[in-house]
């Protein structure tokens, strides 16, 4: 690890990505407390599913537990949709596969396996660190007979809808949206402008403690859908049939967000767009401090697409890193002057009391998920490299960005004076 000087350790830690409350949120919890309304019902919950699915631009919101609840229950829609209901005990993707998000959260794709389906990865793309269009219609000739994609906004950067959604649309294929990352981001489609949790077949948005806004935990799913919004309210408590006794029809989960919840959510919401912008400023702020470094920050506005800026990351260049191998649970690397590599500058952040991440470890590398098919814009994935045949570098844009890649600290409630502190212990990682 290089020199850290004189620079000193935070006497607070700084994060990357933590809850800012402002003070309404106590308002409503303490308003579901008095009112005794503490379940799954409530006057919070009512007025934030419809102020989100007004902000978002859909007919139906509905709150639940969890983005990865969210993200379930959507996959188990489509499953239906699709192939129709499944028996008590097999999930709605029994025996067929699903095209996913390679460069993701682990909550993205396990909903495959929740209901029985086996995820096909495919690689990412590095205009926008998700899924590449041209690496999805590759996998669509490989596999002609998938009809479910799930594509995720990374970093809470949109990807090329419109792209995916030609792919999709040319094979009869539905499109879930993960925009459990995005809340806030814009996308522009047919020249008009959507907000992400939009845009798919059907779509999820996350409230988890570190995500733009929050709710401690909390999700949605939303959709213009009457039937879908009714079918997700049953699922999401435990498919109770209308009777005085409890009748079961159908398998239930319990899923719903609670009152409580909701009204973290509902004091959050108002201030969306001050985080969005805040985050903007800190990704704005690491771009000029780190503007002559061999490296590059995660993508950000396009003409198609306005994030919410809710982490930054680096891309160190590739004649910038310095040698480093990585096990299932540790590493190794050299220091090197005048070059650098994520752990040593992770390393360095954890010495001044900063917390960095790597970015997601692609799920073809995962060690439940290394017998799934991958598929980038070459072809197959997986057994790339041959001992008789030069065929070239190998094709894994998403093994290349998490090799090479960290995600800084991005809270909104670190000040500039932190922020400079930690662009000059990036800028010594390369001295």
């Amino acid at each position: 690890m290089k020199d850290l000087g004189n620079i000193k350790p935070f006497e607070k830690r700084v994060w990357l990505a933590s809850p800012t409350m402002h003070g309404e949120e106590l308002q409503y919890m303490t308003e579901a407390y008095t009112t005794n309304w503490m379940s799954t019902v409530g006057a919070n919950i009512n007025a934030i599913e419809e102020e989100i699915a007004s902000f978002v631009g859909v007919k139906y919101a509905v709150a639940l537990a969890s983005g990865t609840s969210a993200l379930h229950l959507a996959t188990k829609l489509a499953g239906e949709a699709l192939y129709g209901p499944a028996r008590p005990n097999e999930g709605t993707l029994q025996g067929h596969r699903v095209f996913a998000t390679d460069l993701t959260f682990d909550a993205t794709i396990n909903p495959i396996a929740y209901e029985d389906g086996e995820a096909i990865f495919i690689d990412t793309e590095y205009d926008t660190w998700n899924m590449d269009p041209v690496a999805l219609e590759k996998a669509f000739e490989l596999y002609p007979d998938v009809r479910l994609v799930v594509a995720v906004h990374l970093f809470g950067t949109p990807a090329k809808m419109s792209e995916l959604l030609a792919v999709c649309r040319k094979h009869n294929a539905l499109l879930i949206e993960d925009a459990a990352e995005s809340f806030g981001a814009k996308y522009k489609l047919d020249g008009k402008w959507l907000e992400t949790g939009s845009i798919g077949d059907y779509n999820c948005i996350s409230f988890n403690g570190n995500k733009i806004i929050t709710g401690s935990s909390g999700g949605m799913f939303l959709t213009d859908s009457k039937d879908d919004a009714d079918k997700v309210r049953k699922w999401s408590t435990q498919s109770r049939e209308n009777a005085i006794w409890y009748q079961h029809e159908e398998i239930g989960y319990n899923y719903r967000m609670s009152n409580v919840i909701a009204g973290v959510v509902r004091g959050q919401f108002p201030h969306l767009e001050e985080h969005i912008a805040q985050k903007k400023a800190i990704y704005e702020r690491y771009k000029e401090g780190l503007k002559d470094l061999p490296l590059i920050l995660n993508p950000a506005e396009r003409e198609d697409a306005i994030p919410n800026y809710w982490l930054t990351g680096i891309l160190i260049d590739e004649e910038g890193m310095s040698p480093m191998v990585r096990g299932e649970q540790d590493f190794l690397y050299q220091s090197v002057p005048g070059k650098s590599n994520p752990h040593e500058i992770f390393e360095m952040m954890q010495a001044i009391n900063a917390e960095g991440r790597p970015v997601w470890k692609p799920m073809h590398m995962q060690p439940i998920y290394r017998m799934n098919k991958f598929v980038t814009a070459a072809g197959n994935g997986r057994g790339q490299s041959n001992a008789y045949i030069d065929r070239g570098a190998a094709t894994d844009v998403g093994a290349d960005i998490f090799r090479r890649s960290l995600c800084l600290p991005s809270d909104n409630k670190m000040t500039p004076a932190e922020q400079d502190v930690i662009i000059e212990v990036i800028r010594r990682a390369f001295a």
